[in-house]
């Protein structure tokens, strides 16, 4: 399944019926008076978040969707038929937006969160509605509302815990794949995570789940590379693990330049919590491993972990630290027990 996150669509709400003009006429009943029904109201378009999607792909081949238009009024007192409404069924973490690309009309966080996007209008009024004690015969009707035409963009921000950063090659995907089920493509060229990547990893009896995004490159915030689009997949997770080409011979600059893009693309996604390790330490003779970790340290302003996506080495400390801030952070988030008492 091809992956999409970014999807245009057309919705319009369906309008409502026309009430009736109508008058009973049967023999021997010489008053019948007005009988005539209301339109049927039109159909809404609402979005609901469910289960089993992880791609917007389906908006690709269909982007307009129009819901039915209530039915006129009927004589007898009869009402129209009202609109049938269309949902949107989209991947939980779903943010909608409106033309401006700007403006948020909701983020679709948990699985059946329902927003109304676009009401349906209303039947209008038969002229049984206008009957009075001075009017007893109206001919009048009102029209139904027209419906609601809008265009809307839909984003998936993929819902993660954790979230990898980096070079091209740094390491990610292997991480992922060492770490979890996931089955990232892997190879020994850049730019092999083209989609952004989920798995489940566990630590010490406990799971949370981990996004890989592709690399990012100096400029990324202008359109090289892939670009920073990818970023909004890590910007729901609670830590994000930076992780560095300990082959590389310029640590410092790699470290730095993912830094200047996570502030490019937004000052809220680089104040988030960050875990650094130094990567690939499996191909560093320990001389050369000193060197670097303390020039990474240097630059990161922190401490640096050091690990091996290959090997294994040190990843279990490295989510153990992730786990320490995933878990305060659901502690914060959990509302808080009140006690009972009768």
């Amino acid at each position: 399944m091809k992956f999409l996150d970014l999807a245009k669509v057309y919705i319009r709400s369906g309008g409502g019926g026309a009430g009736c003009v109508s008058f009973r006429r049967e023999k021997f009943i010489e008053f019948g008076g007005p009988d005539g029904g209301d339109g049927g109201n039109g159909g809404s378009v609402w979005a609901e978040a469910v289960e089993g999607l992880n791609t917007l792909i389906d908006f690709r081949y269909q982007q307009h969707f129009f819901a039915k238009s209530g039915q006129p009024g009927m004589g007898s007192q009869r009402t129209g038929k009202t609109g049938e409404d269309i949902v949107l069924k989209v991947p939980v973490g779903t943010e909608i937006l409106d033309d401006d690309e700007e403006t948020l009309i909701a983020d679709l966080t948990e699985v059946g969160q329902r927003v109304l996007l676009a009401q349906g209008g209303n039947g209008g009024w038969g002229n049984l509605r206008f009957k009075s004690s001075t009017n007893r015969a109206p001919s009048r009707a009102n029209p139904g509302q027209e419906g609601v035409e809008r265009t809307i963009w839909l984003r998936l921000k993929l819902i993660a815990d954790a979230g990898l950063l980096g070079l091209p090659n740094a390491g990610k995907s292997t991480f992922l794949a060492a770490v979890s089920n996931a089955k990232p493509k892997i190879a020994d060229y850049p730019f092999t995570t083209l989609v952004p990547n989920l798995g489940v990893v566990g630590v010490d009896g406990k799971e949370f789940v981990m996004a890989d995004i592709p690399g990012l490159i100096e400029g990324a915030s202008e359109g090289r590379g892939l670009g920073d689009m990818f970023l909004g997949h890590v910007e729901r997770c609670s830590v994000l693990l930076h992780l560095v080409d300990g082959t590389s011979s310029t640590i410092t600059k790699d470290y730095k330049t993912i830094l200047a893009e996570l502030e490019a693309y937004s000052e809220d996604l680089a104040a988030k919590p960050r875990i650094t390790a130094l990567n690939k330490i499996d191909a560093l003779d320990s001389k050369t491993l000193a060197s670097r970790k303390r020039s990474l340290e240097k630059a990161a302003g922190g401490p640096v972990h050091l690990m091996s996506g290959v090997s294994g080495a040190g990843v279990q400390d490295v989510l153990r630290a992730l786990w320490q801030i995933i878990s305060e952070n659901r502690r914060v988030a959990a509302p808080e027990e009140t006690e009972w008492r009768p």
